[in-house]
């Protein structure tokens, strides 16, 4: 009985292992018969890639483009020099294949391979996001390629995904800032606060604290003094309208009484958004919540699920309590451009620079 167990536990391991190890197909094959010597290269190179052998794959393709430049396989050799170094991975290999997909796009802009290409562009920044509490710059250039693919690819297959990979990203992006306005409310810089807390709800209005950071820009506000009423006061309408199942609509309704304000009604198609959301919120397993702190990249189950993504770029927003130049600063006049007329006036005449030489008195 004791070999039994032992040969069947072998006989799992070495199933485990063998589809551990099983490299994946490859997304985009050619499967037309012919014995066309281009071809014989395409099949080779896509073989070696799916067993992983992608510097082999990346020169049998390079081969083929340089040797035969009128062949069919020439776009999908360039997609595949570009796969091989995504499935390669690793900063180098990253690196490597946006430029490649780029140059994909820039060639063959029309394909439907173009909008995929821009997706993996997207999904390269996306597997390098740091957490919320450190570098975004990488969320920030995953932003801006799956905008891109929005923009330029809207009616393609990969919109869909690309749109709710944004809202992740944006989830991401909002938590970022919504923790740098908290740790300046809770020291009590309040005029930081509400700036850094407006601008949250103002470019994320999907993130799932939008509501908070609309809240305690209002505490903000009120806190700075009498005059920034109306700032308080919208920030207190916007939760109340906007986000009507968010916890703080009755505190912020109170508030707009007190203050002698109009009390919105909730707009219907927040509160059907924040309905579906509640709804369909699928919360981490054990196993997630217990190994998490392993993980290197964000969370982003919070992320929105419905609802269109923030496609303008970040508003520039000024402190209340920090002075805006007035309309007359900078340089007033006209400058005007004409022909030179006499090339020996830099040697002959006195330099502008230096002061004019004053007459002396008599």
């Amino acid at each position: 009985m004791k070999y039994l167990t032992v040969s069947v536990l072998g006989v799992v391991l070495l199933t485990v292992s063998a589809c551990g190890f099983k490299h994946r197909k490859y997304d985009n094959p050619i499967t037309s018969a012919t014995e066309q010597p281009d071809k014989i290269l395409f099949d080779k190179a896509i073989k070696d890639l799916e067993k992983g052998r992608y510097e082999i794959a990346r020169i049998t393709l390079n081969t083929l483009i340089n040797t035969y430049e009128a062949s069919e396989f020439l776009a999908k050799s360039k997609l595949a020099i570009a796969d091989a170094w995504y499935r390669e991975g690793g900063l180098r290999g990253y690196s490597q294949a946006e430029a490649e997909y780029k140059d994909f796009i820039l060639f063959y802009p029309t394909m439907e391979e173009a909008a995929e290409s821009q997706k993996k562009i997207c999904d390269i920044h996306v597997k390098q996001m740091e957490r919320p509490d450190r570098d975004p710059a990488q969320a920030q250039r995953a932003e801006q390629e799956c905008k891109q693919l929005l923009i330029q690819f809207p009616n393609s297959k990969f919109a869909a995904d690309a749109s709710q990979t944004l809202r992740q990203i944006q989830e991401v992006l909002g938590e970022s800032e919504y923790r740098v306005g908290d740790f300046y409310r809770k020291r009590g810089a309040n005029n930081a606060a509400a700036n850094r807390l407006g601008g949250v709800a103002d470019q994320y209005p999907l993130y799932s604290k939008a509501d908070e950071a609309l809240w305690w820009e209002g505490q903000a506000y009120e806190k700075l003094g009498p005059r920034f009423r109306t700032q308080a006061g919208e920030a207190y309408t916007r939760v109340a309208r906007d986000y009507p199942l968010s916890k703080y609509v009755d505190e912020a309704k109170s508030r707009l009484k007190e203050m002698e304000m109009p009390v919105p009604e909730a707009d219907p198609a927040a509160l059907a958004r924040m309905k579906f959301e509640i709804e369909n919120r699928v919360e981490p397993g054990m196993f997630h919540r217990t190994f998490g702190f392993m993980r290197r990249g964000p969370e982003t189950w919070t992320a929105a699920k419905e609802g269109a993504p923030q496609m303008n770029p970040p508003a520039k927003n000024v402190p209340p309590l920090t002075p805006v130049p007035g309309a007359t600063a900078g340089f007033q006049g006209d400058v005007t451009v004409a022909p030179v007329t006499n090339p020996g006036a830099l040697e002959q005449n006195p330099d502008a620079r230096q002061p004019a030489p004053t007459k002396p008195k008599p």
